[in-house]
Formats: C-alpha cells, sequence, structure tokens
C-alpha cells in the first residue's frame, strides 16, 4: 500500500473521530491503581494461566452489554475468565488501528475489536498485519448468513465473527394497506414492477408516498445486493455496465416521479416521516424497527415483509443487508486459543445470549439457530402479531454475497452522486453510471 493512501485513511478516520465529540473517551475496566506504562511488558509476560481479554467496542447499551453477556456465559464453565471492556467510539478504533499499522507497532492493539462490516475489506486491503485470521478457530460458518459472511471474508480468509443481524426489510404499514384494499400478504415476495403496481394503490388511498428514503445511495446499494450484484468484481470496477445497476436506478427514479417515494436528506425528518404517518412504508435494515417502535400509538399497525426484487436479473432474491457489525482477533492476542474459544462458545454458538440480547438490548441474531429459540418465536404486538424476529434471522440466511472490495466508501459516494443527478436534474443513467465508474477508478488509482 502507498504511504499517501494509509496517510488519507489515517487523516479521514482522526477527522470522523473529531465528528464524534466527547462519545469518544475510553473507559476500561482497568483497575485504579494499574500503571498504562506496564500494559505491553504485562502483554508480553502473560502466561497460558491468563485468562483475561481485552476488548474494543462502543455503544454501552448495545454492543458492550452483549459482550458483559457473553462473558457471564462463558465464565460457567470457565470461572477464571475475564474480559477488560474499553469503550471507544468507532471512528476512534478505526484511528488506533490505522495508528498501529502505519507505525507498525501492534503492541497497543486489544485483544479482539468490533469492527463495521463495511470496513473489512478496506482494512485488511491497506493494513492486513492488524488481523489474526479466523480460519482455524473451529468456527462452523455454515451458521450465518452468507451476505453477512462476506463483508469480513476477504480472499476467502475469514476475519470477523458476525454479530447484529443487518438484514433489510419492508415495514409497512397494515392500516393503510387495507386502506386501499389490499393485504400485508399482497406485499410479500414482489418484483419491483408488482410491488409499483400496489404501492400506488396505497399513494392514491391515503394520500402518502408508500415508501420513505433517506435519499443516496443507500437503497440503490440494496437493490444490488439483493440481485448478488457487486459494483466491484476481483478487484475491478463493474459500474458502467451494470445492469442490475441501471434497473435500480430506473425503479427508484420511477417510485420519485410518482410519488411513492419520498426522499428526505435530514434524518431526523426521516424518522419523522414514519413515526407521523407521512409515509406508509420503509425499506431498511432491521435495525430501524426501534425507531418505528418510538410511535407506540401505532402499536399493531404495523408489519414485516422482505424487499421487492429485481426482475430482470437471473438469481435475483427478495433480500439484502444494510449495516452491521463483527468481532475481529487482533494480531496481538497474546492467548489466540482462549479468543477462538471465548467467539466460538458465545456469538457463534450461544443461542441463550441471542435470547437475552434481543429483549434487553433490541440485537437481533446474526446467528441462524436462534430463530428456532423460543424467545424468537413470540408474536410481536406491535407487528400484530408477527413473529418478526423470526423472520427476520430467515430474511438473513438467504442474502447473497455482495462485494465492494476496499472500496465501499467510493462505491457509495459515487452511486449518491449518481442517483442525485438522476433524480434531481434528469441526468441520463447511462452516463451517470458511466460518471460513477470513472470516479471510483480514479479514487482507486490515486
Amino acid at each position: 500500500m502507498k504511504k499517501k493512501n494509509a496517510a488519507a485513511l489515517l487523516a479521514a478516520a482522526m477527522a470522523a473521530s473529531l465528528l464524534a465529540g466527547c462519545g469518544g473517551a475510553a473507559s476500561s475496566s482497568t483497575t485504579p491503581d494499574s500503571k498504562p506504562a506496564e500494559s505491553a511488558a504485562a502483554s508480553s509476560a502473560a502466561t497460558e494461566a491468563d485468562e483475561t481479554l481485552t476488548v474494543w467496542a462502543w455503544d454501552p447499551n448495545f454492543n458492550i452489554y452483549a459482550l458483559k453477556q457473553a462473558e457471564a456465559i462463558y465464565q460457567k464453565d470457565h470461572p477464571n475468565f475475564k474480559l477488560n471492556i474499553e469503550e471507544n467510539v468507532y471512528s476512534d478504533i478505526e484511528t488506533k488501528l490505522i495508528t498501529a499499522a502505519t507505525s507498525e507497532d501492534y503492541s497497543t492493539l486489544p485483544d479482539i475489536f468490533l469492527m463495521q462490516d463495511y470496513s473489512y475489506h478496506k482494512m485488511v486491503a491497506n493494513f492486513p498485519g492488524i488481523y489474526t485470521e479466523l480460519d482455524n478457530g473451529g468456527f462452523n460458518w455454515d451458521d450465518f448468513s452468507g451476505g453477512k459472511l462476506a463483508d469480513s471474508t476477504v480472499d476467502g480468509h475469514h476475519y470477523g465473527i458476525p454479530f447484529d443481524n443487518g438484514a433489510s426489510i419492508m415495514a409497512i404499514r397494515s392500516d393503510m394497506v387495507e386502506k386501499a384494499g389490499l393485504t400485508v400478504a399482497d406485499f410479500k415476495d414482489l418484483t419491483w414492477t408488482e410491488f409499483m403496481e400496489k404501492a400506488q394503490k396505497v399513494v392514491d388511498a391515503n394520500g402518502v408516498p408508500m415508501l420513505t428514503s433517506s435519499g443516496g445511495s443507500e437503497l440503490i446499494i440494496e437493490m444490488l445486493q439483493s440481485a448478488g450484484a457487486s459494483p466491484v468484481v476481483d478487484g475491478t470496477v463493474n459500474i458502467a455496465d451494470n445492469a442490475a445497476l441501471k434497473e435500480s436506478m430506473t425503479v427508484y427514479k420511477e417510485m420519485v416521479d410518482k410519488g411513492i417515494l419520498a426522499e428526505y436528506t435530514d434524518w431526523d425528518q426521516y424518522i419523522a416521516s414514519m413515526n407521523d404517518g407521512k409515509a406508509a412504508g420503509v425499506i431498511q435494515g432491521c435495525w430501524i424497527m426501534s425507531s418505528i417502535q418510538a410511535a407506540e400509538d401505532q402499536a399493531g399497525k404495523w408489519a414485516i415483509v422482505n424487499m421487492p426484487k429485481l426482475e430482470t436479473v437471473e438469481g435475483a432474491t427478495n433480500y439484502a443487508n444494510c449495516g452491521g457489525a463483527s468481532w475481529a482477533v487482533s494480531s496481538n492476542c497474546k492467548n489466540v486459543d482462549l479468543a477462538y474459544d471465548f467467539l466460538k462458545s458465545t456469538f457463534g454458538a450461544s443461542v441463550e445470549l441471542y435470547d437475552d440480547l434481543l429483549p434487553n438490548a433490541g440485537a437481533i441474531a446474526s446467528y441462524l439457530p436462534a430463530s428456532k429459540s423460543d424467545i424468537y418465536n413470540q408474536p410481536s404486538e406491535f407487528y400484530g402479531g408477527q413473529t418478526v424476529y423470526k423472520d427476520i434471522v430467515e430474511f438473513a440466511g438467504q442474502v447473497p454475497a455482495f462485494d465492494c472490495g476496499a472500496y465501499y466508501s467510493d462505491v457509495r459516494s459515487a452511486l449518491t452522486d449518481a442517483i442525485t443527478n438522476v433524480v434531481q436534474n434528469n441526468a441520463d443513467i447511462d452516463s451517470e453510471m458511466k460518471n460513477a465508474q470513472d470516479t471510483v477508478e480514479f479514487n482507486i488509482a490515486g
């Protein structure tokens, strides 16, 4: 990797860290009389009897809560085991990883860290020395969604244990659908053409768009993934002549023009459009459910179905993924076998863990066997008695693999510019796809 690229990544990560604000202050379970200067020596002097692992993660109510529950479960058979959990906002984690890699001093890294899925290919490609591969860890990879695994699998090697589920859902207002003379079942397993025909009836009956969108290329990328149509293939940009992308942009533009889809560039307005009845539905990662459920007066009026699929692309599905994170083992891990066993026994095998995380942290599992538990099969009153969590895990199991290589951010930015020009300026789709291809190729070459 060129040093100027490393510097650019470090600068970007540091800028993101500054934007993250004071929430990035790290907190650790290290005792008050511990001496930081001794940490490296202590690490190198660790013996097999040392059953402590240091972990970096963010969000006390979600990821860190999950770590504490995993620790408690593992301690049942390993009473001397302990996690030293250090809280960092995600941008700070990336900054620290890049700093360690560019200085070639990995002694500052923890044993395990949480990484956002979209960053894996970029970081492994640029800084492979950060990671310990997980291929020989004894994990059952078939227990996770292939689409989710693809995010942390590089050149056939596994670098992450999937954690939270980002399976895409189409959440719809059942009362608005019924006002149009339709049912929730009418919106399952559709093509985009079929969806638009039915969505138009909902728009006409209720006077609001069928879907709300946060703008940009997020929905476009979900459409692409549902068809297994990666914009980067084996390091080669595949945008200008990508048939699935052209169909996605064409459908998106048609929905905006017909009033089926409303765009909100302000995130708060986007969320309000769901809560205030300004839209009859949304397609997003399943994590959007917490925002939907904030409108308690709408309990019983929502339902979850899969998203529509592209109809001209062979093998296209009704399933995609948006967001999520996975656990990585660092190259500085002082006890790799312990890290493997902890992750394999908890996030990689424990239905008990995921049964706790669903009601107490709102974390939906990427671990597919979790869908068979009693907790995941309980009906949700908010979603009209639907077993939504079981359904979402099953959605995740059908997501196609999708690869942006190390260039997710470049692809997303270029496609955002392209779809914005198409929607707002009636720009030619083929020309915008070519421009996006040129932009990504230029960034890669740079």
